[in-house]
């Protein structure tokens, strides 16, 4: 999720890896705009909300390569972008675009530049009934927009993403899952068919500070590979002059990875919040 760690709603890469200040708010009571603060902290945490956010998304990974001593940094600058079709369906835009630079994590040598783009694009119902479950469904499309033949797949790939959210007395819980297969690219690069997981369930308290967990595992079906990140993390909601920013730091412990995979990380997260 964006803002809860809720981000890589893309499939893993084969390579190792939100009004003005205005008279009416001026005016507004502090209770009403602690509602309104309340209201979009839980927002956050529903990637089928409708809100516009831009996460930056730091990733810190460690213990990677043939010797155990590899690191990557991973920046994920993730927009997302509902748009209303009507009165009862919207559609949910959101990109993930990497920006990697990694060391040791592929031999002895090192590599920057930009990543696979993904896109996802849900169809999810515009009106959501207190305490009821909601859902998006579509597409997720992989781009070979990587800079470096090393940090990315070099294939066009698409596949089906869905997403199931239920909220309730501050808690979120939910799956999202996708599932990525080639369809074209480079024909000396291996196949992609990678589905991805990501249970999630987080609390989020009346000062808009949330706990969660959740895990982005990958499973690998070319490679019979699972990868089984294990994340903790906690999200501040605050204001900066009229703009909501979220503010998340975690922690990541590889349960399951691939032979040079990576063992734990860190995370670093800033969200820009702009509400209708």
């Amino acid at each position: 999720m964006a803002a809860s760690g809720l981000h890589a709603a893309a499939a893993p890469a084969p390579a190792p890896s939100v009004p003005p200040d205005g008279s009416l708010q001026a005016s507004m009571a502090p209770s009403h705009a602690g509602a309104d603060m309340g209201a979009i902290a839980e927002k956050l945490n529903d990637p089928t909300a409708s809100l516009i956010s831009l996460p930056f998304q730091n990733n810190f990974d460690w213990g990677a390569g043939p010797d155990g001593d590899g690191f990557q940094y991973k920046l994920n600058v993730q927009p997302v972008v509902p748009i209303d079709l009507n009165d009862d369906w919207k559609i949910i835009w959101r990109t993930i675009l990497p920006f990697i630079t990694q060391e040791d994590v592929i031999g002895t040598s090192d590599q920057t530049g930009l990543g696979d783009l993904n896109t996802t694009i849900w169809l999810s119902p515009n009106k959501k009934h207190e305490g009821q479950p909601t859902i998006g469904i579509g597409p997720i499309l992989q781009f070979p927009t990587a800079t470096d033949d090393l940090l990315g797949a070099e294939k066009w790939a698409i596949g089906p993403s869905f997403i199931f959210v239920h909220q309730k007395h501050g808690w979120t819980a939910g799956i999202l899952a996708n599932h990525l297969w080639s369809v074209a690219g480079e024909e000396d690069r291996q196949d992609l068919s990678v589905t991805f997981l990501q249970p999630f369930l987080s609390y989020t308290t009346p000062k808009h500070t949330t706990f969660g967990i959740n895990s982005e595992s990958g499973y690998d079906w070319e490679n019979e590979q699972w990868t089984v990140p294990l994340n903790v993390f906690i999200t501040q909601l605050v204001k900066i002059g009229s703009t909501p920013v979220s503010f998340q730091l975690g922690a990541r412990y590889y349960a399951e990875a691939p032979a040079q995979g990576p063992e734990w990380g860190l995370r670093i997260s800033v969200t820009l919040v702009f509400p209708e």
